[in-house]
């Protein structure tokens, strides 16, 4: 199968190269670093890139097939886009472009509470299609009306966050002026006199804002004030006690995402949730913990069987992609590939990844002799 993408930038790493080139340095840090020293950020994708494949090439083989179903839907790849906050500073737009060409490739998207979109925007995009994920108010009125809201334009899934009690410590966002209340700096705006597309779009677009948040937030805010309304309004560590709540007024699938354990994947198998994602927020949050191979690999083994294990964290490509699944994960999500992409391609962006993505594990898969995505462990090379 023929998936159509720009010959000149066939790597997610070109479009990583291209994205440096495109957007301002305090955008491009903010999506490329990770947290303190960045040693789990690399420890991520170099472990995934540890687990080896074993090919196959004289067996019968009647060809290999991406669809997957999960949740009781079937996708046409075992790959989504993984929820990303503030993704219209990274480059304007990004979500809905991102949400479209979900919608139609049929993987899933998933919104951020803290992305640039609001939750009907994006529902009407993907015709109810895509996920939510909610950051845990410290209000009820508040999280009531979040869930009421992404189940009032269909979303068929709920992703609830679980591994920021603190916000990580990152050092290029303190200097860019991007922590918590965030400023702009005079750095940051020469920055931007010298990407002229990138403003263009933005004022075009309009100043990026957390728009899912908006019906809550008092008008008229400044930078400082904005800071304090989001420390005052999350509360991101997650018990027992505020995760019971939720299961019982959400009707539809329910996820829980930065498991790294054993301990907390038995409590949510406890508590009633669906599925999981094993992740680290993409090394943005313990720089000291390990890399989600590592844990998917336990958990998957352990628990596969008990609840749905999905994972996120390191995932840059379409191989990376074949040794999570052999691993052990039933599906993946992918966040910074999507918008190194964007950033990269404008709308084309989402679309070209998606069809880099899809021929790359399509190509790993014929060479493996993978008939379907549930039969990648069968192809793993045990030590």
């Amino acid at each position: 199968m023929n998936y159509k993408y720009n010959p000149k930038y066939p790597s997610i790493e070109d479009l990583r190269i291209r994205a440096k080139k495109r957007i301002p340095r305090f955008a491009f840090e903010y999506l490329d670093g990770g947290c303190n020293e960045d040693v789990n950020l690399m420890r991520n994708t170099s472990e995934i890139r540890e687990v080896e494949l074993k090919p196959q090439y004289l067996s019968e083989h009647s060809g290999s097939e991406m669809d997957t179903e999960l949740f009781g839907h079937v996708y046409n790849a075992p790959f989504g886009i993984a929820p990303i906050g503030l993704q219209g500073l990274m480059w304007p737009g990004s979500p809905e472009i991102l949400a479209r060409a979900a919608f139609e490739h049929n993987i899933p998207f998933i919104l951020s509470t803290v992305s640039t979109s609001n939750i009907e925007t994006i529902g009407k995009i993907t015709q109810g299609r895509a996920w939510f994920q909610l950051y845990h108010p410290t209000e009820d009125r508040l999280r009531d009306g979040l869930i009421k809201r992404a189940e009032s334009v269909g979303c068929p899934v709920l992703v609830i966050l679980c591994d920021v009690p603190t916000f990580g410590y990152r050092p290029r966002d303190i200097r860019n002026g991007l922590a918590m209340p965030p400023k702009m700096t005079l750095a940051n705006m020469l920055q931007i006199t010298i990407r002229p597309r990138w403003t263009l779009q933005t004022l075009k677009q309009g100043k990026p804002s957390f728009a899912s948040l908006k019906p809550y937030m008092p008008k008229g805010l400044n930078l400082k004030e904005l800071g304090s309304f989001m420390d005052e309004t999350f509360s991101g560590r997650l018990n027992d006690e505020k995760i019971k709540p939720i299961r019982d007024m959400w009707k539809g699938k329910l996820v829980l995402k930065g498991v790294a354990s054993e301990e907390d994947t038995e409590r949510a198998i406890r508590l009633g949730i669906d599925g999981i994602i094993v992740s680290n927020h993409g090394g943005r949050q313990l720089d000291a913990g390990q890399s989600t191979i590592k844990p998917l690999i336990k958990i998957a083994a352990k628990y596969g069987t008990k609840i749905t294990v999905m994972m996120d964290s390191g995932i840059r490509s379409g191989p990376d992609v074949a040794r999570v699944l052999a691993s052990g994960a039933k599906f993946t999500f992918l966040g910074r590939s999507f918008m190194y992409g964007v950033a990269a391609l404008g709308t084309e962006g989402g679309n070209h990844t998606i069809s880099i993505l899809k021929s790359q594990l399509q190509q790993v898969m014929e060479q493996i002799c993978c008939e379907r995505t549930e039969d990648f462990p069968k192809h793993l090379i045990r030590e």
